[in-house]
């Protein structure tokens, strides 16, 4: 083989095997450590590049994802406590979705985990295995929170598209829950309080006093937001449809952890979206919002200021 059929070949190995490890998700990963004074932070900058790579390579879906269709999302881990290698942490999880027509994108995740417990030895690989419960407790916090953004990226697109990543996230928290081994908190009713873990984001997603709310995620995103570069009163009119089950979903499921999280990633665009519109239509979005949000009640009011 002469040395320019050997390069071509070498080129083509190295494009085949970039395309088989890439996954459905563009992440990035931080730890923060501002508490810790002890535990070396080479540790922490081998466990951010160990969970990049397995976030990012693992083929999370039978889908092909073109490079510039892969999901954007960050996992920023802040340590608090470590003992023996057994880390406390809150974990905020973000992803956006690019909106049709636009160079804008969508927050489609804003979610902070409060009760985040995991062991992690340097050196150790990240490996994961769905059916697996011990031993599993950091690889499945991050495959929970991969198919859940994978489930809400679905949904946006098609009507109940992510079905199969919530089944497969409900299968996580039930492993976990069953494993004999695992002290973690986070997966179970109880842990927390407040009905605010990833138990009961699954619970919700799945209960079919939700449904209404991810059928309203495909016309908020779908025919709301995707049709403003060609017709923006009709896109205001889906958000506002969208918005409008949102509030049935919050008045049949009160209190519910999931429309709490709607709020949250959606809170500010859609501060910035209904500046300008009609006074009913202001009106009411401030209406079903101080409802759904009331901790964010005057951050609405700017909608009609």
């Amino acid at each position: 083989m002469t040395n320019r059929l050997f390069f071509v070949f070498a080129l083509l190995l190295l494009v085949l095997g970039n395309a088989h490890a890439q996954g459905e998700l563009n992440c990035t990963v931080r730890i923060n450590t501002p508490q810790l004074q002890v535990t070396d932070r080479r540790v922490f900058d081998q466990l951010e590049v160990s969970l990049r790579e397995f976030l990012n390579t693992t083929k999370w879906t039978n889908d092909a994802f073109e490079p510039d269709e892969r999901i954007k999302c960050n996992f920023i881990f802040t340590i608090k406590t470590e003992q023996d290698n057994v880390f406390e942490a809150e974990l905020a999880v973000q992803s956006v979705r690019p909106v049709f027509g636009s160079g804008y994108e969508t927050p489609m995740l804003s979610h902070l985990d409060k009760d985040v417990t995991f062991q992690y030895d340097q050196n150790q690989p990240i490996q994961f295995q769905v059916d697996a419960g011990d031993n599993q407790n950091l690889p499945a916090l991050m495959a929970f929170y991969a198919y859940i953004i994978l489930a809400m990226d679905y949904d946006s697109y098609s009507l109940y598209g992510g079905d199969r990543y919530l089944l497969t996230a409900q299968q996580i928290v039930t492993n976990i829950q069953n494993s004999p081994n695992n002290r973690s908190s986070g997966w179970r009713p109880a842990d927390g309080g407040k009905n605010r873990n990833r138990y009961w984001i699954i619970e919700n997603l799945l209960n079919p006093r939700v449904r209404p709310y991810r059928a309203a995620m495909y016309t908020y995103h779908r025919k709301g937001l995707d049709l403003f570069s060609g017709d923006i009163e009709a896109g205001k009119t889906a958000v506002l449809q969208a918005l409008e089950e949102v509030d049935k979903v919050n008045t049949a499921y009160f209190n519910s952890m999931i429309t709490q999280m709607f709020a949250n990633s959606k809170k500010d665009e859609l501060v910035e979206m209904w500046k300008i519109g009609s006074k009913a239509q202001k009106e009411r979005v401030q209406q079903i919002m101080g409802k759904v949000d009331p901790a964010n009640a005057q951050r609405y009011r700017e909608i009609g200021s």
